[in-house]
């Protein structure tokens, strides 16, 4: 019993941190840059409202209640990485994201729901037969959860290095890496199999 729940704990962790699927931690980045670590609590509860949205289209998808092609998911998904990235290149500086916490919330609930569609597929043969599909859900949504935590803390972490002992002002710091994002997402896009 423990044995299973560690694997899909560690499951769980390994789908957020799988360097050959970064799509995952590229969302976390950008949800993250624009916080320092006074607003731990707010990243926190922004990352766990993606983890809500994740796992609730898992449950939809591991009981057939949704079932969505493939291919405009996976495009979707830089997608939301895309419209973050851009949110916080305008907004850089303006403290935008301490203000619209409604929206933020829900496109990142919804954000969530994407990214979680993406992983169904696979998440499924994960199941299998499974009698006990909810136990296995947060099991694995439990590492995700771990596994966000990790990234945050980094992001968090770096932010407060580069802005405190390399003297970058937060708008530069947010700026940068939300561009090097975008840079990296677009190819993404453009060589999605939904466009060709």
């Amino acid at each position: 019993m423990l044995e299973n729940f560690w694997f899909n704990v560690e499951y769980g962790i390994n789908h957020v941190l799988d360097i050959n699927a970064y799509d995952h931690v590229l969302f976390l980045i950008v949800l993250t840059i624009p916080y320092l670590f006074r607003d731990w609590k707010r990243v926190l509860l922004l990352v766990s409202v993606f983890t809500l949205g994740h796992t609730l289209s898992l449950v939809l998808a591991a009981y057939q209640v949704v079932s969505v092609d493939g291919q405009l998911v996976e495009f979707l998904i830089p997608v939301t990485i895309l419209v973050v990235a851009l949110f916080n290149v305008f907004t850089a500086g303006k403290g935008a994201q301490k203000e619209r916490v409604g929206i933020l919330f829900f496109s990142t609930l919804f954000f969530g729901i994407i990214h979680g569609l993406g992983f169904a597929r696979e998440f499924q043969m994960l199941l299998g037969d499974s009698d006990s599909k909810i136990v296995l859900l947060l099991e694995f949504a439990l590492g995700i959860e771990i596994a966000q935590i990790i990234i945050v803390f980094i992001v968090l972490f770096l932010g407060y290095l580069i802005q405190t002992i390399f003297r970058f002002s937060k708008r530069d710091w947010i700026m940068v890496i939300s561009a090097i994002v975008v840079g990296l997402v677009i190819p993404m896009l453009l060589h999605s199999d939904f466009l060709s």
